[in-house]
């Protein structure tokens, strides 16, 4: 009986990137502490001193004006038709604003506790903080606290601090650096900008701020693709993909859910509206996969697992939304076209689009994966399917030089190193003590 073992060498060059420490340490890592305490204090009295506020005015049926998720006699009549009330509606706005809130604030805390000493993750807490006072504080709510006036200004420095937070966090991202360099420059005129907004609110709700805001959105998609493309390593590659899909995800929701049926049918985010309201409600909601993916990003708690997380989002989100369409568009057609047998009842139409839905469910979500592969993971595609065509020719293949050639031929395929060798080493000693046997 022959023996045979298998050694295979393989040197590839690889560029290490060296990742920049952001721990601080003595004196910097005290003011920093402070810095963040004095911050996170403000945003939490902020959110706790607007709450009941908050609570008494989703209380007020709205007349002319209304406020943000506040309804309108419409709405409560609308909500009184399908068995609730004002209440309940109060109740169920109340609880998603806390959950929602508490969520943000228990990830932030987390990242607290875990890196304290990294200034990037005090920086994405403090983030995180702002963003409980930004779904509920308005000045009305705080001119019972500090006047007209001075509300105004809490409310102004509430909103720019949080804005100008988070700009810089994603400025810096994830490797606390300035890259590429003119991004210094736009953190000190945002600065300048927010200081004046701070001073002058009534300048924050004109075109020329909203101008701004678009211009630095703009630049976060530049400088993040930038990093992404040039500078970051692996591992800040995964942090990015994590905090993106986040982004994307909440995006994607929020317009899939509440956009498109504003499209089709205008008007539905009027204030005062129901559709409206409970859509603010819900985007704040779902705005909560932020905090989730900077938590995963910061911790770096399993990064790689976001491309398999990547891959089933896009099979199944495009295998959702043709389905749809193949079941509208059955429906549609077998109305049309069994109109003479179907008279006013279409559960045939239904029912014979129900079925083939489930007939292509298998078949379709199989091709979809395989284009997403091809499109976006080809390297891994093709990786897979030349493994698969090996194990077929290893159940078929008996010439050993055929076999060692097929070896180094996926090798070199699927692994592709530099350099691969293949020895192959008889064991002659196992085969001297069987022939003496």
């Amino acid at each position: 009986m022959n023996h045979s073992s298998l050694s295979m060498q393989t040197t590839t060059r690889e560029e290490h990137r060296g990742e920049r420490d952001m721990r601080l340490h003595g004196r910097r890592l005290t003011l920093a502490r402070v810095v963040w305490g004095g911050l996170a204090t403000f945003e939490l009295g902020m959110f706790v001193v607007s709450l009941p506020g908050f609570v008494a005015q989703l209380q007020i049926v709205c007349t002319s004006s209304c406020m943000n998720q506040q309804l309108s006699a419409d709405a409560v009549r609308t909500l009184q038709h399908a068995g609730l009330s004002l209440g309940d509606y109060v109740a169920f706005t109340l609880a998603v604003t806390l959950i929602s809130a508490l969520f943000s604030y228990a990830v932030a805390a987390l990242l607290v506790w875990r890196r304290s000493s990294d200034w990037m993750a005090l920086l994405v807490s403090l983030m995180l903080l702002g963003f409980g006072p930004g779904n509920i504080t308005n000045a009305v709510l705080l001119s019972r606290w500090f006047g007209p006036a001075l509300a105004l200004i809490a409310v102004s420095l509430s909103n720019q601090s949080s804005t100008a937070i988070t700009f810089v966090a994603f400025y810096l991202f994830p490797d606390g650096r300035f890259v590429p360099r003119w991004t210094r420059w736009m953190v000190l005129l945002g600065a300048g900008i927010s200081i004046s907004f701070i001073l002058f609110p009534a300048a924050a709700q004109g075109l020329i701020s909203g101008s701004l805001y678009s211009g630095y959105l703009l630049s976060l998609v530049i400088v993040q693709v930038y990093r992404y493309r040039r500078v970051s390593s692996p591992a800040q590659r995964q942090q990015t993909k994590w905090v993106v899909y986040g982004l994307a995800m909440t995006i994607l929701l929020v317009a899939g859910l509440f956009g498109i049926p504003d499209l089709i049918l205008p008007g539905l985010e009027q204030n005062g509206w129901l559709f409206s309201s409970v859509g603010s409600t819900l985007a704040n909601a779902l705005s909560t996969l932020l905090p989730i993916s900077f938590g995963v990003a910061i911790l770096r708690y399993r990064l790689y697992g976001i491309d398999i997380l990547i891959n089933r989002t896009l099979v199944y989100f495009t295998l959702t939304a043709t389905l749809a369409l193949i079941y509208v568009g059955l429906i549609i057609a077998l109305q049309y076209l069994l109109r003479g047998i179907i008279n006013s009842n279409n559960d045939v139409a239904v029912v014979v689009s129900t079925l083939a839905i489930a007939a292509l469910f298998q078949p379709l979500r199989h091709r979809i994966q395989a284009m997403i592969d091809r499109r976006f993971y080809r390297r891994k595609y093709d990786a897979a399917r030349t493994l698969a065509a090996f194990s077929a020719t290893l159940r078929n293949e008996v010439d050993l030089s055929e076999l060692s050639e097929h070896l180094v031929a996926v090798v070199q395929e699927t692994m592709q190193p530099s350099h691969v060798s293949l020895w192959l080493r008889k064991d002659t000693e196992r085969r001297k003590a069987n022939t003496d046997v």
